[in-house]
């Protein structure tokens, strides 16, 4: 016994030894990697023109819209996504500085260019009515556009298929005015962000909208589902510079070109996944396989002594790999969730609130972990009215398992105003009902927030 426990002790500490020295070899192997790898930013050979420019209008404002991946706001504000990290190595490059000017749909965004509000945005598509008002760059990139259909609907493989049918799609979508051109017996219907076009075709109020094939992906569900690729359309990464700014789109178009290849396909790798980069050094090879061998040694010669804690090694991981991929979700869905312009809610069976975001909160100047779990007509944040009124239809609501869209007046304590409000049941994944999510846009009259 004393034998056996001595060689176990003994094989643990060769173990240790093995990998504290294969861990030596992978810090000394990423050193060596990231110093042949690190991009050097050169800066973009400017002629004097566009360096007067530069000196002259040294902030760029950006129109942008939050599409998740591609830009949006992190839980500390910050602008993040594949289009911000680009814009910071431009910056590196041309001295220029991009500051960020939020927008709440396309239509906004196309306003703020239009009128000389914002200079430049980087999510929009090419198409020939924006090149009445805009320049676009050179691409560095792109993605189709896919059908979104309601789950159990026969999937969308054409735009013939939607003769007499609703279309629905963001207000001034890139694709709007080629399919009202080509294709008229389409009925399309204009909403404000794609959210509103997902939850009307969930309704069954739209047969399907069309979207971004990675956007459309970040927004699972058990009523829709993402079909095929619209064919030979194809919605190209661009920067878009409004008109009468001839010298940015030249500097923007010379930092893309000057941009190395294998800088631009990490950060969309980064973003967008897919396959990883090609291990092209053979410095690189030789040091991954010397690790590969080191840690294969170190194992079978220490396998003995980890056999029989395996299986609860490999039960603990696996749990805590689950955890953190669900923190992960949580945590987008968060940002995304509190991302959002308009009032979200969702409540229980009994009415009571179980998740809100920060517009809900500032709507009802209110605080989510001072009313978690109540029920509306539980909380001094509306007229005893209105709060009774709502809470009644939420309850009827749920007994009807209905969905409800609606233009109503709301009598609110900051005052009157007039919303376009939508409530949806939603079921767990075996079908049980399990609450009510809802929400409203204001389109009070004159009212600046229901403008933004």
């Amino acid at each position: 016994m004393l034998f056996e426990r001595g060689w176990i002790h003994t094989l643990n500490g060769i173990l240790l030894m093995g990998l504290l020295s294969c861990w030596r070899i992978g810090v000394a192997a990423h050193l060596v990697l990231n110093e042949e790898q690190a991009p050097s930013v050169r800066p973009v050979e400017l002629n004097e023109h566009e360096r007067q420019w530069v000196r002259e209008n040294p902030t760029v404002i950006v129109a942008s819209v939050q599409y998740p991946l591609y830009l949006f706001q992190d839980e500390h504000g910050h602008w993040n996504g594949l289009n911000s990290d680009l814009l910071k190595r431009i910056s590196a490059m041309t001295g220029l500085q991009f500051v960020f000017r939020e927008s709440f749909s396309t239509d906004r965004m196309l306003e703020h260019l239009e009128n000389g509000t914002a200079d430049m945005s980087t999510t929009l598509a090419d198409n020939d009515e924006r090149r009445m008002t805009l320049d676009f760059s050179h691409a560095f990139g792109g993605a189709g556009w896919v059908f979104v259909g309601r789950a159990g609907e026969p999937a969308v493989q054409s735009l013939e298929q939607l003769a007499k049918r609703v279309l629905v799609l963001p207000a001034r979508h890139a694709l709007e005015s080629t399919i009202r051109r080509d294709y008229p017996s389409i009925e399309i219907r204009s909403v404000k962000t794609y959210a509103e076009a997902r939850a009307l075709v969930e309704s069954g109020e739209a047969y399907v909208t069309i979207e971004n094939e990675i956007g459309a992906q970040l927004f699972p569900s058990g009523l829709l589902h993402v079909g095929e690729l619209l064919e030979g359309k194809w919605e190209a990464d661009h920067l878009a510079v409004r008109k009468g700014q001839p010298e940015l789109l030249s500097i923007l178009n010379k930092a893309l070109e000057a941009f190395p290849a294998a800088e631009l396909r990490a950060i969309r790798q980064k973003w967008l996944g897919g396959i990883g980069a090609e291990r092209t050094s053979k410095q690189r090879r030789s040091l991954t396989e010397l690790i590969f061998w080191g840690l294969s040694a170190v194992c079978i010669f220490g396998a003995l002594s980890l056999l029989w804690n395996r299986r609860l090694t490999a039960e603990i991981k696996q749990r805590h790999d689950a955890e953190k991929h669900l923190g992960d979700q949580l945590v987008f869905q968060r940002v995304l969730l509190d991302a959002m312009p308009d009032p979200v809610f969702v409540r229980d069976l009994e009415g009571r609130l179980i998740l809100c975001n920060k517009s809900y909160e500032e709507a009802l100047s209110i605080r989510f972990d001072q009313v978690q779990g109540q029920r509306l007509i539980d909380v001094d944040a509306v007229p005893e009215s209105t709060a009774g009124l709502l809470h009644e239809e939420f309850m009827e609501q749920l007994r009807s398992r209905r969905t409800r869209f609606s233009k109503r007046h709301l009598q609110l304590r900051s005052g009157h105003r007039e919303i376009y409000q939508w409530t949806v049941p939603f079921y767990s994944a075996d079908g049980q009902l399990r609450g009510l999510l809802g929400g409203w846009t204001d389109i009070t009259p004159g009212d600046a927030a229901s403008e933004s």
